[in-house]
C-alpha cells in the first residue's frame, strides 16, 4: 500500500507550508533530511517487537545451559 509513502510526502508539505518560502534550495534540502532523519529514528524504534533486555535474558539462558 502506498499509505506510508502518502503520509510522508503530506507531512514534507506540511512542514514545508509552514516555513513558506525557503531562501536556498539548500535550507528546504536540510529541512526535509532533517525530517526524514526524525522519521527513520522513530520506524527503527517504534519496529522493536522484542525489547533488548528479554533478547539479552534469552542469550545469557541459553549460554548457561
Amino acid at each position: 500500500s502506498t499509505n506510508v509513502l502518502e503520509r510522508l510526502n503530506k507531512e514534507i508539505r506540511r512542514r514545508s507550508n509552514v516555513v513558506g518560502i525557503f531562501p536556498t534550495m539548500d535550507s528546504y534540502i536540510r529541512l526535509i533530511s532533517c525530517y526524514l532523519i526524525e522519521y527513520a529514528e522513530d520506524w527503527q524504534t517504534s519496529r522493536c517487537y522484542i525489547k533488548k533486555i528479554i533478547l539479552q535474558q534469552i542469550i545469557n539462558r541459553r549460554q548457561a545451559a
